[in-house]
């Protein structure tokens, strides 16, 4: 009899210590999905995230505070929180994803989401701990409780961007680990029913079925969700939606009119892409003394390497994107296989799936041109590949008449981000610098920065290739740069001081 107790009591300390695994895993995967919600959606990753882990943090305080005020029925108090912690932090992603729609509400309904996730956090380890002072003494008890809390806090933050992010995405990821905080409750229930009432039993039980239903039926309808919110906000039918390990890919079709979007800002529209590409990559092309080695850093959509094969003279293209699944639809979607005339197949080009910044560092190679076609400088990650460190790598493997070219967000809508480009540039070392903008109808008036060592005369332009917009005229057009748009005492942006990205958040802020 008393053996049996021993293995009982064992059992129901297992039980317990992996509660505080699975509790430790579900708060941080909590954190980084609003975290990761709210920099897709605002930009400015690190502000969010701030954001984000100080509150939780402050939360998680309030609720160890209250903690102290509960003195019976822990087991009991305890599932039940995990209960009501599955369903607020289960449909947590689902919850921001619909108040986006509404967008002024977002940072309320943020606010209140990360403060119930974080209070109810907060009490489950004190409780956890209380209610294993049965099985461990002090020092022990105290050691188990953090070791393994921290433990599943180390695995969730590898699970996340390996795991779940690209197996399910953040939609189905924040259910998920609703349904795991559900069955720690449920374990819990099933092992220490005896200690609990029988009217609390019943509430724990119909509690446990309703919100078991609830999660179950959003994990399956999670689909059709997206899809309903995706049409709501996107002004065109949804054809193509994908999560991928880094980004959003949303392809929408009106008429004629194909768009590509990542993480919810427009990447091009079929109906006057050919305004940007040609742009950014004539004006370069058309200029340079050699073009045998070109380097596309971004470019993904294999639309810039559509325009450089029009030249007969270029020997190698080599197309740095860090997402496969980007490349991957560049090849393999019709739609957008129509639209680069299957570029990537060319023998010419080679696509490589790495990051940008390290490609440049880590590279052997010299260029006669680099095209630099990377998303805007929303969040630190991006701004980081628009900073003077970024430039100085890129001009080292220039070749010794080379030229860079960097689009620029639009001088109009950010005009100090713009102009930060240009400043950032020439603290890199460039010696000559020119800037030129285009309107592209589907952005509004777009930047470029061109970029070299020895200096271009631009009256020697001489476009030897077919183009839907460009020529002679519109190349001098575009180096005009009008008065309203010019800008003074602009920082130049670096890796520890990324100015770029406080530009481009206010620009954007103030038209948005």
């Amino acid at each position: 009899m008393e053996n049996k107790k021993k293995i009982l009591s064992s059992k129901e300390s297992v039980i317990l210590l992996l509660s505080v695994f699975v509790v430790g895993f579900c708060t941080i995967i909590y954190e980084l999905l609003i975290g990761s919600v709210s920099s897709y959606f605002l930009g400015d990753s690190i502000k969010q995230f701030s954001l984000v882990i100080g509150l939780t943090m402050t939360a998680m305080g309030l609720g160890t505070l209250v903690s102290r005020v509960i003195k019976e029925n822990l087991i009991y108090t305890f599932i039940f929180i995990e209960i009501v912690l599955a369903v607020v932090g289960g449909l947590c992603v689902p919850i921001l994803y619909f108040s986006y729609m509404c967008e002024p509400v977002y940072y309320p309904v943020m606010f209140v989401l990360i403060m119930m996730i974080g209070g109810l956090i907060g009490l489950e380890i004190p409780l956890l701990t209380r209610i294993m002072e049965k099985y461990y003494d002090l020092r022990n008890n105290i050691s188990n409780v953090l070791s393994l809390d921290y433990l599943g806090a180390f695995i969730a933050t590898l699970a996340f961007p390996f795991l779940l992010l690209p197996l399910m995405g953040i939609f189905e990821s924040s259910v998920f680990a609703g349904l795991l905080n559900l069955i720690v409750g449920i374990i819990n229930f099933y092992w220490f029913k005896d200690k609990i009432t029988f009217k609390r039993k019943a509430k724990l039980k119909i509690s446990s079925i309703l919100v078991l239903l609830l999660l179950t039926g959003t994990f399956i309808c999670s689909k059709g969700l997206m899809k309903y919110w995706e049409n709501n906000i996107f002004d065109d039918r949804v054809i193509f939606s994908q999560q991928t390990k880094y980004q959003k890919l949303v392809m929408t079709k009106n008429k004629e009119d194909i768009r590509l979007f990542i993480d919810g800002n427009v990447q091009f529209s079929s109906v006057d892409e050919h305004r940007y590409h040609e742009l950014l990559v004539h004006v370069p092309l058309s200029l340079a003394k050699h073009r045998e080695n070109i380097l596309v850093l971004g470019g993904g959509d294999g639309l810039a390497a559509r325009e450089i094969l029009k030249y007969k003279d270029v020997k190698n293209i080599t197309v740095v994107d860090l997402d496969k699944d980007m490349t991957d639809l560049a090849k393999n979607n019709r739609i957008v296989k129509e639209l680069n005339q299957k570029s990537f197949f060319d023998p010419k080009v080679e696509i490589i799936n790495e990051d940008a910044f390290k490609y440049i560092e880590n590279s052997n190679q010299y260029f006669d041109v680099i095209i630099i076609d990377l998303p805007d400088p929303n969040n630190s990650s991006l701004a980081r590949l628009y900073s003077r460190e970024f430039y100085k790598l890129a001009s080292k493997k220039l070749s010794k008449e080379g030229l860079l070219v960097t689009q620029a967000t639009s001088p109009y809508f950010s005009s100090e981000a713009y102009w930060c480009v240009k400043e950032t540039l020439k603290a890199a070392g460039y010696k000559y610098i020119s800037p030129y903008h285009v309107y592209v109808p589907s952005f509004g008036d777009w930047g470029f920065m061109l970029a070299t060592k020895i200096n271009y005369d631009l009256n020697k332009f001489n476009l030897m290739v077919h183009t839907k917009y460009l020529d002679s005229n519109t190349f001098k057009k575009a180096f005009v740069i009008e008065k309203d748009i010019q800008r003074n005492d602009i920082k130049y942006s670096t890796m520890d001081k990324p100015a770029i990205l406080d530009y481009y958040l206010q620009g954007w802020r103030y038209w948005n």
